[in-house]
């Protein structure tokens, strides 16, 4: 199936699902590539390391955060 082919059906579709097909390419373009994932990843793991190396924030045992979240989903 060609790109205009692929046109034609999308403008068949109902308003609501065109919406949707939309919507969806559009994400699809924004998204951020595996590359880019593992370099903002990274970055934020050595804001973190460096923010619990400074003190400027303290770590949490696991046990205590799944405790916390427990509580928070009842």
């Amino acid at each position: 199936m060609d790109l205009q082919e692929i046109e034609d059906e999308a403008l068949h579709l109902p308003k609501k699902e065109r919406a949707q097909l939309i919507q969806r390419l559009v994400l699809s373009l924004e998204a951020p590539s595996e590359e880019e994932l593992r370099s903002d990843w990274l970055l934020e793991a050595r804001r973190r390391a460096e923010a619990l190396d400074n003190g400027s924030v303290q770590a949490v045992a696991g046990d205590e955060v799944m405790k916390k979240a427990r509580a928070l989903i009842r």
